[in-house]
C-alpha cells in the first residue's frame, strides 16, 4: 500500500461485512479494502439460510411496513432503509445477473432456489474489485495511533493498520464476547437469543412431528401472541408463528428462563363462543357421521384424531351422540389448548441474537460511530434484529451498503 492509498478493514465475512467490503471497493477504486473473517468460512449464514435457498429479503410494500418487523431497532432501520431498501437489494442482484422471486408469504429467494447463487455473485464481485480476503484472521483489539489511524491487533500476533474500520462481527450470545468492542467507548445492550423453537419435553403432541397447521399462539400471562404456520417437531413446536413469538418475546422469555405456558388455538377463525354457536349446526348436519372420520374444520387428520384421543372420545362415537361434557372439553382443546414449555432449541443454523452495540451511538445515515470517527458498524453486531422472513438479511445488506457509501464519500 502506498503512503497515499487509504485502507478500509472490514471485520467479519458474513452478509453485512461482505456487502460493505465489495461495495466500498466498487464505489471507491482507489481505496484498498481488506476483509477479515475469523473462521475458515465466508458467508456461512447465507449458505444455510432458508434451508439452503437463502431468504435474501422480504417483498415489503414500503419502509413503514418493513420497519414494523424488527422487534429491536425499528426507528433506526426506518432511517437506514431510506438509503438502501428492498428494491435496491433486488436491483443490485439483478444488475449482476441474479434474479429474485417473491413467494406468497413475502419471502424472496433467488430464482435458482440455491444460496450458492448469492455466494457466487458476491465472490465474483470481490474478484472484480480486487478485494483482499483473509480467513482465519480474528481482530482481538483495536485503537488509534498518534496519527489517528487504526491499529488492529490480530489473534495471530500480527497488527494491521487501517484508515477506516467497519465492524460486522455478527451477534454474540454472551455479553463478555463484546469486550473488545467496549474498549472503543461504546456501550452494549446485553444479548438474548431470538428466533428459537419451543421445547415441550415428554408432551404427547410430539408424536405428531411433521404436522403443520396455521394456528394462533399466545404466551400465558403476557401480551405476546402470533398467528401463522405452526410446525410440530419431535421436541415441541416450531414454524413461523413460534419463531416470530420468540423474536418479539426474546427479552421476556429469557426472564422467564424459557419456562412458560403456550396456548394454541388450532382454529384461529374461532373463539369459544363462536365455535359453540357453529357447533350445534355441525352436530345437526353431521349427526350420523363418526367424529373420527368427519373433520369439518380442515385440520390435518392426524391432529384431529390426536385431539379426539386426548378427550377420550371413542372411534365409533357419532356427532349426534357426543356427551356435553366431552363436547365442552373438545371445544376447549380446539381453541385454547395449553402446552407447558421448558427450554428452547436454536432454529437450525439461523440463530439470531438481540442486543449489541447501542443504537443511539451510531448514525443510521452512515453507520459511523457517533463517538469515534472512522469507526463503522454493519449487521447483527448492532442492537437490531428482525423476525424470520428475510428481514435480518435486508438489515445486513442495508447497513453494509450505507457504511460502504459513507466511507467511499470520505476517501
Amino acid at each position: 500500500m502506498s503512503s497515499e492509498q487509504k485502507r478500509l478493514v472490514v471485520a467479519g465475512g458474513g452478509a453485512a461485512g461482505f456487502f460493505c467490503a465489495v461495495n466500498a471497493a466498487r464505489l471507491c477504486p482507489q481505496l484498498e479494502v481488506v476483509l477479515l473473517e475469523k473462521t475458515g468460512k465466508l458467508l456461512s449464514k447465507v449458505k444455510v439460510s432458508g434451508g439452503g435457498r437463502c431468504n435474501v429479503t422480504h417483498n415489503a410494500p414500503d419502509i413503514t411496513y418493513m420497519a414494523k418487523r424488527y422487534p429491536r431497532g425499528q426507528n433506526f432501520v426506518k432511517k437506514s432503509f431510506s438509503r438502501f431498501f428492498v428494491t435496491d437489494t433486488i436491483n443490485w442482484f439483478a444488475e449482476r445477473g441474479v434474479k429474485l422471486k417473491a413467494e406468497d408469504d413475502g419471502r424472496m429467494f433467488p430464482v435458482t432456489d440455491s444460496s450458492q447463487t448469492i455466494i457466487d455473485c458476491l465472490l465474483r464481485e470481490a474478484d472484480k474489485y480486487r478485494l483482499s480476503i483473509r480467513t482465519n484472521t480474528e481482530v482481538t483489539s483495536f485503537k488509534k495511533d498518534a496519527g489517528g489511524r487504526w491499529q488492529l491487533q490480530l489473534q495471530n500476533g500480527n497488527t494491521l493498520a487501517a484508515d477506516y474500520l467497519c465492524i460486522a462481527a455478527g451477534g454474540y450470545a454472551q455479553a463478555d464476547k463484546f469486550a473488545w468492542l467496549v474498549q472503543s467507548g461504546h456501550s452494549v445492550v446485553s444479548p438474548a437469543p431470538s428466533l428459537f423453537t419451543f421445547n415441550m419435553p415428554g408432551n404427547p403432541i410430539t408424536s405428531l412431528m411433521g404436522v403443520a397447521h396455521t394456528a394462533h399462539v399466545k404466551i400465558a400471562g403476557t401480551k405476546l401472541q402470533e398467528q401463522g404456520p405452526l410446525l410440530i417437531t419431535h421436541w415441541g413446536m416450531s414454524g413461523p408463528a413460534v419463531l416470530r413469538l420468540s423474536a418479539w418475546g426474546a427479552r421476556e422469555l429469557q426472564q422467564l428462563q424459557y419456562t412458560f405456558t403456550a396456548i394454541v388455538n388450532w382454529l384461529p377463525d374461532y373463539n369459544e363462543n363462536s365455535l359453540r354457536e357453529d357447533w350445534q349446526h355441525l352436530r345437526f348436519e353431521l349427526g350420523k357421521q363418526k367424529l373420527h372420520h368427519k373433520n369439518p374444520f380442515g385440520l390435518p387428520q392426524r391432529l384431529w384424531q390426536f385431539l379426539l384421543q386426548q378427550v377420550g372420545i371413542p372411534e365409533e362415537m357419532r356427532w349426534a351422540d357426543l356427551p356435553a361434557k366431552d363436547q365442552n372439553r373438545f371445544m376447549k382443546l380446539l381453541v385454547s389448548m395449553e402446552f407447558p414449555v421448558k427450554g428452547k432449541t436454536t432454529f437450525k443454523e439461523e440463530f439470531v441474537t438481540c442486543g449489541g452495540i447501542t443504537l443511539s451511538e451510531i448514525d443510521p445515515a452512515t453507520m459511523e460511530s457517533k463517538l469515534v470517527p472512522n469507526l463503522y458498524f454493519a449487521g447483527e453486531v448492532m442492537d437490531v434484529d428482525g423476525i424470520t422472513g428475510g428481514f435480518n438479511f435486508q438489515h445486513a445488506w442495508t447497513s453494509g451498503f450505507v457504511a460502504a457509501s459513507a466511507i467511499a464519500q470520505k476517501v
